[in-house]
């Protein structure tokens, strides 16, 4: 099934086609880099390559245009992790380093310096005044907090952790450690530093 394009008039001629899935990967970038409160329409549409008008028929107003970029940054950083997660043949230690080690290439992917997590680097600020943010930043985290404890419990059952851990508490610990790493990043801490760091934090919670 060919993907859905959108289409801008640009004069005469024949119509510029434009695929959403990029021009929204486009706009990410411009929050990523300054922030909700520091994007402008004008700055997303020329990262975009698209005017205004068909920016807004396309995704709606700024916000509308924030929150579909935060959801699909959510769903791309998620895949990593559930993948990391999931994995059978790893050993606890093993998957989670995995887990942290995919998110460090997101949060090195860019050119200069890191940007660290795109929702906790920009969603965190926001959400502080905007509820529909607050909540799917909630969601998430509750998310990922919920698939690091399914992991942790496995881990108990099949003998790798002691049974007397609070699996869930060792899920907020091992989330936590994500969001620091990910603060860590936007501060200038080498990737290496920071694999260090989470070697060293899944010593703690593998015992």
């Amino acid at each position: 099934m060919a993907q859905k394009k959108i289409t801008e008039g640009k004069g005469r001629g024949r119509p510029r086609a434009y695929d959403p899935q990029t021009a929204l990967q486009q706009a990410l970038g411009v929050f990523w880099s300054t922030g909700y409160s520091g994007a402008s329409l004008d700055s997303i549409a020329t990262a975009a390559g698209m005017n205004r008008p068909s920016l807004y028929a396309a995704f709606g107003d700024k916000h509308a245009l924030y929150i579909k970029a935060l959801e699909q940054y959510w769903e791309f950083a998620a895949a990593a992790m559930h993948e990391a997660l999931t994995d059978k043949d790893l050993t606890l230690r093993q998957a989670l380093m995995r887990f942290y080690e995919g998110q460090l290439s997101i949060y090195f992917s860019g050119d200069g310096q890191p940007r660290g997590c795109f929702a906790i680097g920009t969603a965190t600020t926001e959400a502080v005044e905007d509820a529909e943010i607050r909540e799917v930043l909630s969601q998430r985290l509750s998310r990922l907090d919920a698939d690091l404890e399914t992991r942790l419990r496995a881990a108990i059952d099949a003998g790798e952790l002691k049974s007397d851990v609070d699996p869930a508490a060792l899920a907020v610990l091992a989330s936590s450690l994500l969001h620091s790493i990910s603060i860590r990043a936007r501060a200038g801490k080498s990737r290496t530093e920071l694999t260090e760091l989470a070697r060293g934090a899944v010593s703690v919670i593998c015992g």
